[in-house]
């Protein structure tokens, strides 16, 4: 079996920025839950 590594590189590095969006994606969503949980908050 012959192992194409530039194929594995690429697609690693794809993967990587797909997992990276992701995890900015989260992180986006919590900041706004964060913000209008401190907005709505009753006191």
């Amino acid at each position: 079996m012959n192992v194409n590594w530039n194929l594995v590189m690429d697609c690693l590095g794809i993967m990587g920025k797909g997992m990276l969006g992701i995890f900015v994606v989260i992180l986006v969503i919590w900041a706004l839950v964060a913000i209008l949980d401190k907005v709505t908050s009753r006191k």
